[in-house]
């Protein structure tokens, strides 16, 4: 397993994203660290290990042992989301008892601003997250999802849907579908952002204070779908 280590908790990824572990070597973190930024720069069309390899002093094979395709490592760095994420949802509901409180926490958790994480210092988390909001759908909008989903590299993004499915399911046993709110809620809060940035006509989300209005909406709209009398 690869596993990013962050305050004595190892963030386990599945060794199918990649060929070699990229947190065993220098090269393998620069290799993570610059192509989350150059991603965010130039998108992923424009993106190739050719100008990764240029960026950080290396060639382009000593990429390619480490990850067999962009996509691959675009799906590596989607995965390091999701699992960060699943990691900073139980600190934020470990100790909380009251079953809507956790919930309302872990939807804050879910479609909160990003902040940089220190105990990362090989990737800006911001920058990560501009990554997914743009371009996570390229990791399972395309033909060969079924094989991908077969050999489970969407596990982390369902273990954290789960998780807060879960929490729906406590607050409100007779909603029939809390998997497919919370995917909803995961999927709009990147959609809000990125409406209210570049398209400000398809949303109500203020667009000077994106972050904390899209997190207003969704979570208002998730306690009023699961328990409208409540």
């Amino acid at each position: 397993m690869t596993q990013h280590v962050t305050d004595g908790v190892r963030l386990q990824l599945d060794p199918k994203f990649h060929l070699k572990d990229p947190t065993t070597s220098e090269l393998g973190l620069a290799i993570v660290g610059q192509g989350i930024l150059m991603i965010d720069e130039m998108g992923y069309e424009s993106f190739t290990f050719r100008k990764l390899a240029e960026r950080i002093g290396t060639t382009e094979a000593s990429v390619y042992r480490y990850f067999k395709s962009k996509h691959r490592l675009l799906l590596y760095l989607i995965a390091l989301y999701w699992t960060w994420m699943e990691y900073r949802l139980m600190l934020a509901t470990r100790n909380v008892v009251d079953p809507r409180e956790r919930l309302r926490l872990a939807l804050h958790e879910l479609t909160r601003p990003i902040e940089r994480d220190d105990l990362f210092p090989h990737v800006d988390e911001r920058v990560l997250y501009r990554v997914v909001v743009a371009e996570s759908s390229k990791v399972y909008l395309h033909r060969d999802v079924t094989d991908e989903n077969r050999d489970g590299l969407f596990l982390s993004y369902k273990r954290l849907c789960r998780a807060v499915a879960d929490l729906i399911s406590v607050v409100s046993p007779r909603y029939a579908y809390p998997v497919a709110l919370v995917s909803t809620v995961v999927e709009s809060s990147h959609l809000q952002r990125y409406f209210a940035e570049h398209l400000p006509r398809l949303t109500d989300v203020d667009r000077s204070r994106t972050d904390w209005s899209t997190t207003e909406f969704l979570t208002d709209m998730v306690f009023r779908t699961i328990a409208p009398d409540m």
